[in-house]
């Protein structure tokens, strides 16, 4: 019976250092440590977050390896993030994999962090389960930092279809909470008003631009115009129709990003649609999805809450997946703070 494939991977593109076990495509473990360092400033500092990365990723590893009951010398790789992120962060992550794998003599596994987040699918869980789509499918990969539609045909061929031109949609959610007041990350605690609130209440534009791209800057703009002008009649204005205003905020966002996923299925014929990245933790984008399944009878494939932030399992089932492919990297390579979810990262 042949040993186990065992995967170490590493996560650090941005204020999340997380680790995971990975054993033959199977989540061991998943260790998430965030760093509430940066809620004071309302938003992520990158240098705060770089620091905090070298005091989270010993333990982080440590708690890993633990709740996996594997230890270091068992393992077959190491897997972690090479872009993009913030470069600081990606530093500490990449510098610290490059250590263990030479202390191991075991390859290393680079990782493309926007293609982990769509991989993540593929991940079974330990009691057997997974929900895997069927190749070829359309992802909506929707975060802090990417809104994408991307056509995906094999697990490292994917292709770009659209993009946001603009903010992302995570951002949009961000800076018109910051706007309203509410404290970061904002995007969660818009979802949360957004489900006690009217979403016809308030009516936003959505942006028309061509193709599958998107913009959000001119809905964060409309917001802002909107509350000063209600605010300079009602200084309580925002205070008394809070669940109001996230609905309708919610609502713009969701059927926006619905709006070109229906497109996308029309042009490209594919009906497999997953979602990825932190805003598919969007109770409204879920609902919204899962009714189109009903509707147009589209596969949707929605991946589980821990799997929506940056996380260490994403960059492990991609790292297994590579290493199945013999795709290993060289010690030598160093972060990249931008890369297209398209990249080959051997070729850079």
């Amino acid at each position: 019976m042949s040993s186990p494939i065992i995967i170490l991977g590493i996560e650090s593109s941005c204020d999340d250092t997380s680790v995971a076990v990975i054993k033959d495509g199977v989540r061991c473990s998943n260790v998430i440590s965030g760093q509430t360092v940066h809620e004071e400033f309302g938003g992520v500092v990158p240098e705060l977050a770089s620091r905090a990365h070298q005091q989270n990723i010993v333990p982080t590893v440590e708690m890993a390896l633990k709740k996996a009951d594997v230890s270091v010398e068992e393992l077959s790789a190491i897997g972690y993030t090479r872009g993009p992120g913030l470069l600081g962060s990606l530093l500490v992550g990449s510098s610290f994999a490059k250590g263990l794998s030479m202390s191991l003599n075991v390859p290393l596994i680079e990782v493309n962090h926007m293609q982990a987040h769509i991989l993540a699918h593929f991940i079974t869980e330990s009691d057997g389960t997974s929900n895997i789509p069927e190749f070829p499918f359309l992802c909506l990969t929707v975060s802090g930092g990417h809104t994408q539609i991307v056509k995906v045909k094999d697990h490292f061929e994917m292709e770009l279809l659209g993009q946001t031109q603009d903010d992302a949609a995570g951002e949009a959610f961000d800076k018109i909470a910051k706007i309203m007041g509410l404290p970061y990350p904002g995007g969660p605690l818009i979802d949360k008003y957004a489900q006690e609130g009217n979403p016809l209440a308030f009516e936003f534009p959505r942006s028309k631009m061509q193709g599958l791209n998107f913009s959000f800057s001119g809905l964060k703009t409309s917001v802002l115009y909107f509350l000063q002008k209600e605010i300079a009649k009602n200084p309580e204005f925002i205070n008394e129709n809070r669940a109001d205003i996230c609905a309708s905020v919610q609502y713009t966002i969701v059927e926006t990003l619905l709006g070109k996923v229906k497109r996308a299925v029309r042009e490209t014929g594919i009906k497999n649609v997953a979602v990825a990245g932190g805003v598919s933790a969007n109770s409204g984008l879920r609902k919204g999805l899962l009714e189109q399944q009903k509707i147009k009878s589209w596969n949707v494939y929605i991946p589980k809450m821990e799997y929506t932030t940056d996380n260490g399992a994403m960059i492990g089932i991609t790292a297994y997946l590579k290493f199945l492919a013999g795709d290993f990297a060289s010690k030598g390579n160093a972060p990249l703070a931008r890369l297209s979810v398209e990249n080959d990262l051997s070729a850079q």
